[in-house]
């Protein structure tokens, strides 16, 4: 145990109630006496007949005053420090009861403290030293490391109930050389933009630096963890903070960003993706999962979520922990915050903790952060969030048409594409990523070079609309006996089933939850023509096909 971290207990909690009176009693008198340049005798004896002590130990407390803190328990009554609980073995000795713990009771075999007594005894007796005591055995056994005792005696299983939720961390020198990453739904009810009515719990994904444990990123999203709640959240940890405050409207500084060395992930699918797998490799970030069956490790991260959520629970509409906790409160009636609220809530919470001093660093995050870019460097940062965005996106395979690339009954064309469908049957199957948030534009990637070309609807006039808004329209139709869907059906399904949404966002939780997802989708590019949009640059050598094709 790193010592420096440890805090003496001195009495404040364990001195009895009289022995704590006449700590009191004495720090009055002895603490005016200390305030003297000089203790002359006659001083000390007019404080020795106030305290009903003599001269000499008068002399003793003042000399413990002045040598202390000047606080009430430097006066305590005095304890033996002999007799029973030291050591007084010899060497030799403790030589043998050392290697007997390690050889005889450290194993599987789990020997009895007793039968670890009788060869200690017996060395001892061998060599012509005095044996010790059973007591003295169980009080150095008592003295190992219990972790590793039961690791020793019986086995991992046994073992983790006595690790902190921690683990060991790995040992970092620089920012960003190892990010933990975990996401959790956030324990408040939310409402929605329109009517001000329940719309469910969000999720929140977070991102902390191991290091200055500062939070570089964090996203705030009404749908489920997915890979592309990672890819968001590095995307957030990338690049600077300020547009994206002021966007929020909230005005506090967040310094913390650049890319990562190292992101530090539990076994959640979500997390052994290809689509991140490759991103991560772009842009050369490594991944290390935790040991399975383990799930002490990662337990930064961990930690900082549960303390958000404890501040989450002075929130209204909290629904708290779990039902016990919650009690009669009604959080759906009392809930007011919007998604947008809450994250504005969220940016000025983590502000505050950034600023508050950390117990294992012994100083605030931010105060961390800073003192490493002093002494070392300020990590990289991304100035194009989309174009970094894009290398975590999901990746399909289409064959070019003359009208454009079709994915699940949806047409995508512009100009730009001319010259690649003039060659089509040359260039094989084109590798396109999309949002699954906004299906209005995809990305292309050039096969000449490392560009990708962002491709919208062939139609402009169809809405953005996102994959689970899509899909529901997909289904509806096949309900309907509809064996081919077109896109013109499609999209017509789509704005029947907003109609019904609308209608029923009054009445309907669910309803209310999905309008406010496509209210929160990324916007469609602002243009309302069919010219070339701008390509995003991403380097050639990055652009091998993929190995898995990933629908999401």
């Amino acid at each position: 145990m790193d010592e420096a971290h440890l805090v003496p207990e001195r009495g404040v909690l364990t001195a009895s109630s009289a022995a704590w009176d006449l700590a009191v009693r004495r720090a009055e008198v002895i603490g005016r006496l200390a305030e003297l340049d000089e203790v002359g005798h006659r001083c000390a004896d007019e404080a020795a007949a106030e305290l009903g002590l003599s001269q000499r130990q008068v002399y003793v407390l003042l000399r413990r005053w002045r040598q202390g803190e000047g606080v009430v328990s430097d006066m305590l009554p005095g304890q033996s420090s002999g007799g029973r609980g030291r050591e007084h073995l010899p060497e030799a000795v403790e030589a043998i009861i050392r290697e007997v713990l390690r050889t005889r009771y450290l194993t599987k075999q789990r020997r009895s403290m007793s039968a670890v007594h009788r060869e200690v005894a017996r060395l001892c007796r061998s060599r012509g030293l005095p044996s010790p005591s059973r007591g003295a055995l169980v009080r150095r056994a008592e003295k190992l490391d219990p972790v590793a005792t039961m690791l020793a005696r019986e086995g991992v299983d046994a073992a983790r109930p006595l690790r902190s939720a921690g683990g060991v961390p790995q040992q970092v020198s620089e920012l960003l050389e190892q990010v933990q990453i975990d996401h959790t739904v956030i324990d408040v009810i939310v409402v929605d933009e329109r009517h001000r009515l329940p719309i469910g719990r969000p999720y929140i994904t977070v991102a902390i630096d191991v290091l200055s444990r500062a939070i570089v990123g964090l996203v705030v999203t009404l749908e489920a963890p997915s890979a592309l709640s990672v890819g968001l959240c590095l995307a957030h940890m990338v690049t600077g903070k300020r547009a994206w405050l002021e966007r929020i409207g909230v005005e506090v500084a967040w310094p913390m960003s650049g890319k990562p060395a190292e992101l530090y992930l539990d076994n959640a699918a979500e997390f052994k993706s290809e689509a991140l797998r490759r991103g991560c490799e772009q842009h050369g970030v490594t991944l290390r999962w935790r040991p399975p069956g383990q799930p002490h490790y990662g337990g930064i991260v961990e930690r900082v979520i549960g303390t958000m959520m404890t501040m989450v629970h002075e929130l209204p509409g909290t629904t708290f922990s779990s039902t016990k906790e919650s009690g009669g409160y009604d959080s759906e009636r009392l809930a007011v915050l919007t998604v947008g609220e809450l994250e504005r809530w969220l940016a000025l919470a983590v502000a505050g903790y950034h600023g508050t001093v950390h117990s294992t660093l012994g100083q605030t995050p931010a105060g961390r952060w800073a003192d490493a870019v002093t002494n070392g460097r300020a990590p990289a940062t991304v100035t194009n969030e989309t174009a970094f965005l894009v290398d975590f996106l999901p990746v399909v395979r289409r064959s070019l048409h003359t009208t454009g690339f079709v994915i699940d009954h949806v047409w995508y064309y512009c100009d730009a594409l001319k010259p690649w469908i003039a060659r089509r049957e040359q260039l094989g199957k084109f590798v396109l990523r999309r949002d699954p948030r906004d299906l209005s534009r995809i990305w292309a990637l050039d096969p000449d070079g490392g560009v990708y070309l962002q491709v919208p609807y062939r139609t402009l006039s169809n809405p953005p609309v996102g994959l689970w808004e899509h899909r529901a329209a997909v289904a509806a139709l096949r309900e309907k006996g509809r064996r081919e869907v077109d896109e013109e059906d499609l999209f017509r399904m789509v704005r029947q089933q907003r109609a019904i949404t609308d209608e029923a966002s009054r009445t309907t939780r669910r309803a209310r939850r999905d309008a406010e997802r496509r209210a929160t989708a990324v916007p469609p590019p602002a243009t309302s023509n069919p010219a070339p949009l701008p390509p995003i640059i991403v380097a050639a050598a990055d652009a091998a096909p993929f190995a898995v094709v990933e629908e999401w």
